[in-house]
């Protein structure tokens, strides 16, 4: 049964009341996918209190409904996010650090996967919700700047996603000058996942979509806390956790799906729409790695 809802977020319990506050986040669901848009155009969708504390109750939100398996965050407008509101920091400084690090946590530690369409420029705070989701899309014409220090702050929350995507070297460099960067160079140091022309930017979103949707939920949620955990720890420590989880993975009922489905050759129950014949290698060889 096809699940779609379309609706604007509220704040959730522990956040800003959304009495009197205007629509700022809005939330689509649709075929397992949860599109997640920053609706605050006329400025440029900054990190006021609102947009935050809509968005962490549009990802929650999204987190909660079983129907969805892929959440897509983006920006209405020309910019995906121009930082921090600084008409409400001059006022109530720190207002919405404490948020914006709930936000972050949330898109990080998803079991689900996040894709980011960056559907134009982002600065500052906005930093830190791209290097947040696990796979970043900009267009070329998308610019990007670290440019705290250059109002007299430093990139302190949005730091901790950022320096686990970004190199040493380009982290010094972008961080301590401000300086503007292109999407290329926001693809090469590790900030984003691709730079793709401007025409083709939903074209290469709704790829990685479309794909992360033919993954088993399970899977993707292991997959992550994989990625999260990174290369700490000794080699040999590494192996034997990794074995105990590859063999409760390969006993667990998504894999004797996912091998029997390809002994089948059809698509796996998870994966949504009439059957398909599945491409099989060649050589009749499975997938499967230990």
């Amino acid at each position: 049964m096809r699940h779609e809802s379309d609706h604007a977020a509220r704040s959730g319990p522990g956040e800003p009341p959304a009495t009197g506050s205007p629509t700022v986040v809005r939330s689509r669901s649709a075929g397992g996918v949860a599109t997640i848009t920053l609706d605050s155009p006329g400025n440029a969708n900054a990190l006021s209190s609102a947009l935050v504390g809509q968005l962490r109750a549009a990802i929650a939100g999204a987190l909660a409904d079983a129907a969805v398996r892929v959440l897509v965050l983006t920006g209405a407008g020309r910019a995906f996010c121009s930082g921090a509101d600084l008409t409400e920091a001059r006022t109530s400084p720190g207002r919405s650090a404490g948020l914006l690090a709930g936000v972050i946590e949330a898109l990080w530690e998803s079991g689900k996967p996040v894709v980011c369409r960056v559907n134009g420029a982002a600065r500052a705070g906005g930093m830190g919700l791209v290097a947040a989701c696990d796979i970043a899309v900009a267009p070329r014409r998308a610019t990007f700047a670290f440019s705290e220090v250059r109002i007299g702050v430093a990139p302190a929350v949005i730091s901790v996603p950022c320096l686990r995507r970004i190199a040493p070297r380009a982290a010094a460099e972008l961080f301590l000058t401000g300086e503007v960067f292109d999407a290329d160079r926001a693809a090469a140091i590790g900030l984003i996942s691709r730079a793709v022309p401007d025409g083709d930017l939903d074209a290469v979103t709704g790829g990685y979509v479309a794909a992360l949707l033919r993954a088993a939920p399970g899977a993707i949620a292991a997959t992550k806390a994989i990625l999260r955990e990174g290369a700490g720890g000794t080699v040999a420590d590494g192996l034997r956790r990794m074995s105990e989880l590859s063999g409760s993975l390969f006993a667990g009922e998504e894999a004797r799906e996912g091998m029997l489905a390809f002994a089948e050759r059809r698509d796996p129950a998870w994966v949504a729409g009439p059957p398909q014949a599945a491409a099989r290698p060649r050589d009749g060889r499975g997938h499967g790695s230990r």
